[in-house]
C-alpha cells in the first residue's frame, strides 16, 4: 500500500478561539447579487448555492489555503493501493453532526452511494463517481472506494459529505421539501443553516462545535442585491463589509476609499461564448430550438475568428484578466493550454468572412448572409441581463458579427429564464462559464458525454453538450494518469479538440476583483498564500479564516490568541459573493455557476 498522508497541520493543529468574551453577537453578512438554486447539495449547481453547501457540509478532502494542495476534512489521511483501485480513507474521529449524531464512514459512503444510484443526485457533481465500481464502509472509521480504472483525482472529491440518517429516507431529490430547514439544517461545516427566503436571504448560526474550532462570529447571513452597484453603495456607507465580482469601473473607483482595501489575484473562473452546434441530451436524442445553420463547423469557426478575445480583456475588464484559450484557466499553470500558432484561432474579421464566403453563405442586399437554402444567418445571443459583463461583450460580439456578415439579436435576460434555455438547448450562442477547481478533472468533465441531461432535461452538468469520442478518450487517459507531466499533457491535448470542434469560445479569465472595510476587518485567509483570493475560493478559508479589527485587537494584547492557522478563524462581515464558488453548472452567467 502506497501511504498518502493529509498533507497540512490543518488536520493536526488545535484552534484556540480568540477573545471569546468580545465575539458575542458578532454577525457575518454575505451579500448575494444572483441567485440560488438548491440548498440540496445534490441539486445545487448555482455558485452561491454551492457556497452554502460549502459552509455548511465539511468534505471528505479539500483544496488547502496554503497551494490548493488536498487536505483533510473528514478523512484525516488516505492511502491507496499499489495498482491505485483502491482508496482507504481513515474518518477523522470525535466529529459530530449539528444534531448531535457521530459522523462516522457510513455518511460519506452513503454520499457517493447514492450519486452512483440516483441519477438525480449526481446533478451537482456526478462526474466524480462516473469511474467508481464501488463504495463502502466496514467499519465507522474506515471508507473504501475501489475504482474501474486509476483515478487520479480521488484526493480532490469536491462533493460535500452529508449525513445518512436525514438523507437516506428521502426518495426523491428533486422534491421541494429537500431544500427545506429539516433537511438541509444538520450540518458538519463552519456554519449551520437556520432560515431562507428565496431572492432574500440565507442565514446560517455559527457552528460551535466546528472541528477546527467555532468561527469568531455567531451569525451569517447571506443577503441579496439588486445589483452590484448597490452593493457597492452598502460598501461604502458600512453595511457591507466584504464585497467580490466587483466591475473593473468598480475595483478602481474604490481604491483609496477610506476604511477600504481592495484585492486584485487570479482568478478560477473563464468565460465564454457557446454555441449550439445541434445539442442532444444523453441518449443523443436533438433537443432545443438552436439555428440548424450552426451545425455547420465552418459558422462556428468563423464566429470565433471573429471574435477578439484581447479586446474584451482591455476594453471589457479593462485589463484585468487574461485572454481565454482553453475551459482551464491560466492560474493552473501546468494544465492550462497555450495553442501553438497552427492550432490558435486568431481574431480575423478578413478571415471570419472569407471562411463564411467559401462555405457558400453569401452576403445579402442588407449584409446579412443567408444560406443555400435561403435561410438568413441570424442568431439569437443569450446572456445575463444585469451582469454588465454580458451587456458589453453582448454589444462587441453583434458589432463583429454583423461585421463578418452574421446577424445577432441579443436576449439577456433573467436568470431564471437563462437557465432554463440553455438547460434545454433553446439558444443559439449565450454568454456563459464555470468556475473550476485545482484538480483539471471537473473543468474537462463539463464537455463530456456524460455530463448532458437526461430525457426529462434532469442530471446534467454539461457546459456545452459536447460529446466526441476523441474528446472522451483523452479525458479518461488523464484520469487514469498519475504522472504530473503526462497527465498534463493529455489534458492539454483534450482542451485543443474540443477548441477545435468551436463549441465554444473561451473569452477570458478574470482576476478575482475584491473589496473590504479595513476598519473592521485586520486580515483575511486567502487562498493561494500569499497573493490569492479572498472569496474566489476552492473552500470555505476566507470567510472562515477573517480576522475582525477588534479581534486582531485583542490578540495583539494576549499572548496564546495566535491560533488563526491557515483556514482557521472567522469573521464578522458582509460579503459580495457575485456568484460566489461558481460558476449552477448549466444555464447562467459565469459569475453564477461554479
Amino acid at each position: 500500500m502506497v501511504a498518502v498522508l493529509a498533507a497540512s497541520a490543518v488536520a493536526t493543529v488545535p484552534f484556540v478561539p480568540a477573545a471569546a468574551a468580545q465575539q458575542q453577537g458578532k454577525v457575518l453578512r454575505v451579500a448575494l447579487t444572483t441567485g440560488i438554486d438548491h440548498l440540496n447539495p445534490f441539486t445545487a449547481q448555482l455558485a452561491a448555492s454551492t457556497q452554502v453547501g460549502r459552509f455548511n457540509y465539511e468534505f471528505l478532502t479539500l483544496p488547502s489555503a496554503e497551494d490548493t494542495q488536498p487536505t483533510g476534512g473528514i478523512a484525516e489521511s488516505w492511502k491507496t493501493s499499489d495498482d491505485k483501485l483502491t482508496w482507504t480513507f481513515a474518518i477523522r474521529q470525535g466529529m459530530k453532526w449539528s444534531d448531535g449524531k457521530p459522523i462516522t464512514a457510513q455518511d460519506p459512503a452513503y454520499t457517493f452511494q447514492r450519486m452512483l444510484d440516483d441519477e438525480n443526485a449526481r446533478t451537482a457533481n456526478g462526474s466524480y463517481v462516473t469511474n467508481f465500481a464501488s463504495v463502502s464502509a466496514p467499519d465507522d472509521k474506515t471508507l473504501v472506494i475501489k475504482t474501474k480504472a486509476p483515478q487520479s483525482s480521488m484526493t480532490s472529491l469536491d462533493v460535500p459529505i452529508v449525513p445518512k440518517h436525514i438523507w437516506e429516507p428521502i426518495k426523491d431529490l428533486n422534491a421541494p421539501s429537500t431544500d427545506e430547514m429539516a433537511v438541509v439544517g444538520v450540518g458538519s461545516g463552519p456554519y449551520l443553516l437556520t432560515e431562507y427566503k428565496k431572492n432574500e436571504f440565507v442565514k446560517f448560526k455559527a457552528n460551535k462545535d466546528y472541528w477546527r474550532g467555532a468561527p469568531k462570529v455567531d451569525e451569517l447571513q447571506l443577503l441579496q442585491f439588486k445589483d452590484a452597484e448597490a452593493a457597492v453603495n452598502a460598501l461604502k456607507q458600512g453595511e457591507v463589509d466584504v464585497i467580490n465580482r466587483l466591475t473593473p469601473t468598480q475595483f478602481d473607483a474604490l481604491k483609496g476609499e477610506k476604511n477600504i482595501t481592495t484585492n486584485k489575484a487570479p482568478g478560477r473562473r473563464y468565460n465564454e461564448l457557446i454555441i449550439n452546434f445541434g445539442v442532444k441530451n444523453v441518449l443523443d436524442q436533438p433537443i432545443g430550438d438552436g439555428n440548424p445553420i450552426l451545425k455547420d463547423l465552418r459558422v462556428r469557426k468563423a464566429i470565433a475568428q471573429a471574435v477578439d478575445t484581447n479586446t474584451i480583456v482591455e476594453k471589457v475588464m479593462n485589463g484585468y484578466g487574461q485572454a481565454g484559450t482553453g475551459v482551464v484557466p491560466a492560474i493552473y499553470k501546468a494544465y492550462t493550454w497555450t495553442p501553438s500558432d497552427a492550432e490558435k484561432t486568431k481574431f480575423d474579421i478578413a478571415a471570419a468572412n472569407a471562411t463564411l464566403d467559401q462555405a457558400g453563405y453569401a452576403k445579402g442586399a442588407d449584409g446579412i448572409r443567408v444560406a443555400p437554402g435561403g435561410a438568413k444567418l441570424e442568431f439569437r445571443l443569450a446572456g445575463h441581463a444585469n451582469r454588465p459583463f454580458d451587456q458589453r461583450v453582448a454589444q462587441f460580439v453583434t458589432g463583429w458579427l454583423k461585421d463578418a456578415g452574421i446577424g445577432v439579436k441579443q436576449e439577456l435576460v433573467s436568470d431564471d429564464e437563462l437557465d432554463d434555455r440553455t438547460t434545454a438547448g433553446n439558444y443559439d450562442l449565450a454568454i456563459s462559464g464555470y468556475g473550476t477547481s485545482p484538480d483539471p478533472d471537473y473543468a474537462l468533465s463539463l464537455n463530456t458525454c456524460a455530463g448532458r441531461p437526461n430525457a426529462e432535461g434532469n442530471g446534467g452538468s454539461s457546459a456545452t453538450f459536447f460529446c466526441d469520442p476523441r474528446y472522451e478518450d483523452l479525458y479518461k487517459k488523464q484520469l487514469t494518469e498519475f504522472d504530473p507531466a503526462k497527465r498534463a499533457e493529455l489534458v492539454k491535448q483534450a482542451q485543443a479538440v474540443l477548441a477545435g470542434e468551436y463549441v465554444d469560445v473561451v473569452l477570458d479569465y478574470d482576476n478575482v476583483l475584491e473589496a473590504y472595510r479595513s476598519d473592521k476587518f485586520s486580515s483575511f485567509t486567502k487562498q493561494p498564500q500569499p497573493d490569492g483570493a479572498i472569496l474566489e475560493q476552492s473552500g470555505y478559508w476566507g470567510v472562515y479564516g477573517a480576522t475582525p479589527a477588534d479581534a486582531a485587537a485583542a490578540g495583539s494584547e494576549e499572548s496564546g490568541n495566535t491560533g488563526l492557522w491557515i483556514g482557521i478563524g472567522a469573521v464578522v462581515l458582509v460579503v459580495l459573493v457575485g456568484g460566489g464558488v461558481l460558476l449552477g453548472r448549466r444555464g447562467k452567467s459565469a459569475e453564477d455557476r461554479e
